[in-house]
Order: structure tokens, then C-alpha cells, then sequence
């Protein structure tokens, strides 16, 4: 198939997702054209039938702000007239869903169809915005297909827009050959030159995320024992928590990487890995974690409890808990048979439930059910 994807190309899991689905498809044979107003950051290298077509603005004089819908409606009706698409896969409802159905309606009505892939940000926030609400639910339902990433968004989907829309549930997944157990012992004596132990959060470090309370709960768990924390992304609430760690006096330990390509390297020689978010419609760094055997203690929101498994694969408490998740950290940090377990447990799962090839082969299956009716 050839198949047209738009997402978000920044530091966010929508579009590691949409860049991650695209390599996957391409190594499958099929013809994958990203459009989008940058390169997605997972995509850097060159990938046999990958290509990468730009949205490029046209500052108009009598706008204040460039017309971005607009220009990417534009580029997908041109990407789709010559390289005759079967479907736009697009990733945000808003405005990727807007774009792409006033791209079928210059292409004529049939071909190519749209599915829209919800991430959870995009109907809980975006479109919960009441001035964005009907237009969120018309690119909802223009839609030929409509997929969520977890049973937490679809039901949270249902309720918003009380839509009676089908609402295919394709979780998230992680390529569990790539993210493996068992560090670069290297990398790990680099980060941890005196054996410290290890916690790992990543993120595009914006509120919802909670990036101080990571650093919280790491101010805890230094206090009792050796530790690093390593904080992988940027974002708004970077420079809060670079001020939280010298107030908290744990600047020297807490290591702020920025954006990295490599994350499977750094998440691999993590003991733990923390995820203290106030709402996760999925939680795809937990996932890349538990795929290279890594614990997970974050907050029992959204879609993250389908994700780990409270006891068995990490630990779950409620927003805010900064203490509860300090001692969570240092209960398996302090237990290494039990900590050993739950690596054990972290792994099998990604692998038994969220492996791409188990996932991806579910979205190929509907992009033909969808371009067939």
C-alpha cells in the first residue's frame, strides 16, 4: 500500500508512534510518505521506502499567523495526486484530521481515506476546548476510520464528543528486538562512575508531565541511598526542575541528557524508570522501558494501568504521591530478588503483549478494511 502519515514530528510519544509505525510498515514492503512541517526526530536516517515531503509556509501579508491547516491540506492533496495514496493516516485530530479531509475533497471523494489516530491530548484537552469542539468532532466523523491507543481513550472519546463512531483500540508497541535488557556496561560506568543506582524519566517535559515531582521523588531516594536520575527531553518545565534540584541540593546527581536519538541505550541501564504524569492516555516511554526490563513507578491514570501491572511489573499510586513513589523506588531498589522479578516481569510483558510485530500487522489489517468499504 502507499500510505500518507502526518503527526507531530516534535519530542512527544504521537510522534514516536507515527515515526515507529512507519519504519515498521516500510520494512513490510509498503510505501510510506510522512508529511509534515519537520522531519520526525526518529526518522534521521535513511530508511528504504520512507520518503519525507515538507509543509512549507507562506507568510501572507494581511495574516497574522501563517495558515499551517491550510498548508498542509495543500501538500497532502498535492503528495496524494502523485503518488496516488490509499490512505492518510493521520496522528492529533486536530488539525491533521481538518487537513487531511479538505485534501480528499480537492482528490474527489473515495480515495484516498483517512484514519485518525487518537493519543489522548487531542480529545481530553484539545478537544474538550469548547471553541474547538465542533470542529474536532466534524474531523472526527469525516473520518473513515478512527483508532485510539488505548480502552481508557476510547471510552474517554465516547463521553466527550458522545460520538457513535466505531473506535478501534491498536495499543501502542515497541520493537522489542531494539530495546532490549542489558546496558552498554560502558555507558552505565559513565553515568554511574561510583555504582550508583539508576532512575530514568523521558519526556517533552510539559506540565502534565510532572518533571519536578520526578525530581522530588529522586531527592528522596538520594537521601537514602546512592543514585542518579537521568532526565531525557526538553520542554517547558525543564529550567523549574533544574531550579528544584540545586534547592533540593541534588544538582551533582540529576543528569539533564536533553533529546536523544539513542534512548534504548540510556533506558537499558536504568533500575527504574519513573512516570509521575497527572494524565497518560497510554504511557509509551513506561513501555519502552518495561521492553528493556526496566520497573516503572508512575501514577494510575488514564490508559498507564493497561500498561504496567501495579505489583507485578512496577507500582501505581495517584498523582502527587511523591512520597508514596519514593518509597515504591526504594522498596525494589532495596530488594534485589524482588527487583530481579519484576524485570523479569517487565520484559516478558512487552514482549507477550506490545511487541511491534504482534501490533503493526493490526493496523495493516485495517487500512484494508478501511480503503475496502
Amino acid at each position: 500500500m502507499r500510505i500518507g502519515i502526518t503527526c507531530y514530528p516534535t519530542y512527544g510519544g504521537s510522534g514516536v508512534v507515527a515515526s515507529e509505525l512507519g519504519k515498521a510498515l516500510a520494512q513490510r514492503g509498503h510505501e510510506i510518505h510522512f508529511i509534515s512541517y519537520s522531519l520526525p526526530f526518529r526518522l534521521q536516517h535513511y530508511h528504504e521506502r520512507i520518503f519525507f515531503h515538507e509543509v512549507e509556509m507562506v507568510d501572507y501579508p494581511l495574516l497574522e499567523h501563517p495558515p499551517y491547516a491550510l498548508a498542509l491540506a495543500a501538500k497532502m492533496s498535492e503528495v496524494g495526486a502523485q503518488v496516488g495514496l490509499d490512505c492518510f493516516h493521520v496522528h492529533y485530530a486536530m488539525p491533521h484530521a481538518v487537513s487531511a479531509f479538505l485534501a480528499r475533497a480537492i482528490l474527489g471523494q473515495g480515495r484516498p481515506k483517512i484514519v485518525t489516530t487518537l493519543h489522548g491530548t487531542d480529545i481530553t484537552l484539545v478537544g474538550n476546548d469548547r471553541s474547538l469542539f465542533p470542529m474536532t468532532r466534524f474531523a472526527l466523523e469525516q473520518s473513515d476510520g478512527l483508532t485510539c491507543v488505548s480502552r481508557y481513550l476510547q471510552t474517554k472519546t465516547r463521553e466527550v464528543f458522545d460520538t457513535r463512531r466505531p473506535l478501534v483500540v491498536i495499543p501502542n508497541f515497541v520493537d522489542t528486538r531494539r530495546f532490549t535488557p542489558g546496558g552498554r556496561s560502558d555507558l552505565r560506568a559513565c553515568m554511574a562512575p561510583h555504582g550508583e543506582r539508576i532512575l530514568v524519566h523521558l519526556s517533552n517535559f510539559r506540565t502534565v508531565k510532572r518533571v519536578p515531582d520526578t525530581v522530588r521523588i529522586f531527592a528522596q531516594v538520594c537521601s537514602v541511598l546512592p543514585a542518579k536520575l537521568l532526565l531525557i527531553g526538553d520542554g517547558q518545565d525543564r529550567l523549574q526542575a533544574l531550579h528544584l534540584a540545586r534547592s533540593l541540593e541534588v544538582e551533582a546527581d540529576v543528569i539533564f541528557l536533553g533529546k536523544q536519538d539513542d534512548v534504548e541505550s540510556l533506558l537499558s541501564i536504568a533500575d527504574l524508570f519513573l512516570l509521575p504524569s497527572q494524565e497518560e492516555a497510554f504511557g509509551l516511554a513506561a513501555l519502552e522501558a518495561m521492553s528493556c526490563a526496566v520497573p516503572v513507578i508512575a501514577t494510575a491514570v488514564g490508559g498507564v494501568p493497561e500498561v504496567v501491572e501495579d505489583g507485578k511489573t512496577g507500582f501505581l499510586l495517584p498523582p502527587g504521591d511523591v512520597q508514596g513513589m519514593a518509597r515504591a523506588c526504594l522498596a525494589l531498589l532495596g530488594d534485589e530478588s524482588r527487583h530481579a522479578e519484576f524485570r523479569e516481569a517487565a520484559r516478558r510483558r512487552a514482549v507477550a503483549h506490545f511487541d511491534s510485530n504482534l501490533i503493526v500487522p493490526l493496523y495493516e489489517a485495517y487500512y484494508r478494511e478501511v480503503v475496502a468499504s
